[in-house]
């Protein structure tokens, strides 16, 4: 399953997301031609990416902020900048610019910490902006679980898009990371999945103030259109300009 838009109006330009991103992929890109030698990779995985036995030891708490806009391939990479792309904007437009840039950070550093108490002694590296963004997700389903986004399913020979609510796509996606976090062995790499878990219920409980700021439930029952931030002006000049997706 893979989102590719939500039809979910904003009315701010979100220029913190638009700069992480940028970063994240300035960053990747930096780092695309490889290491000189094993030593120089070993160097740069310890002073940057995330160590739970570091952090244990009381050395290396700076890497909770640098091992986020790491990546180790393309797809990897690529998959977070989509999902900050499709549901950072609203949670942007609702925040404004500081609260959002400083939720995002502490949606990921929260996640990080989630990690290590989840993986006690591991010495593998952790890396990825896949903590902050899962915040992400866990503030957009407390604010707009009614969003309807298209997901693109492929199952082998089946793809297909199919618009569905916002809530039961992420709450499918927590609820993978979490199934598949009680499998996991942290000491064989892969998948950080408490942190994907972690990350999502950091992002909602920072979220909670807000929405009940809004008016809690009765938010959830202004029409999307017309929930655009404070900041964006009138909300009817705001309509969303992408396509519903019929259902077939």
């Amino acid at each position: 399953m893979f989102p590719i838009r939500d039809h979910n109006p904003s009315g701010r330009t979100p220029y913190v997301v638009y700069a992480l991103i940028a970063i994240n992929v300035l960053v990747f890109l930096a780092n695309l031609g490889g290491f000189e030698s094993y030593s120089a990779m070993s160097r740069f995985y310890y002073n940057w990416t995330l160590i739970p036995a570091r952090i244990e030891a009381g050395s290396g708490y700076h890497t909770l902020l640098t091992s986020m806009f790491l990546h180790d391939g393309l797809l990897h990479i690529g998959g977070n900048m989509l999902f900050l792309w499709i549901f950072g904007d609203n949670l942007e437009d609702r925040m404004g610019h500081a609260l959002f840039l400083g939720f995002y950070m502490a949606s990921g550093m929260g996640a990080g910490l989630i990690h290590v108490l989840t993986a006690p002694g591991s010495t593998v590296p952790t890396l990825g902006a896949s903590g902050a963004i899962a915040g992400v997700l866990g503030g957009y389903l407390l604010l707009y679980p009614r969003a309807r986004v298209d997901v693109l399913i492929i199952l082998i020979v089946f793809i297909r898009i199919f618009p569905m609510p916002a809530w039961v796509m992420l709450a499918f996606w927590f609820a993978l990371q979490a199934i598949s976090g009680l499998g996991s062995n942290p000491d064989a790499g892969g998948v950080a999945y408490w942190a994907h878990t972690g990350g999502f219920a950091v992002g909602f409980l920072l979220t909670v103030p807000l929405w009940l700021r809004l008016g809690g439930p009765a938010f959830w029952r202004i029409p999307l259109g017309e929930r655009v931030g404070a900041g964006s002006g009138d909300p009817s000049s705001s309509p969303t300009r992408i396509p519903r997706v019929p259902r077939r």
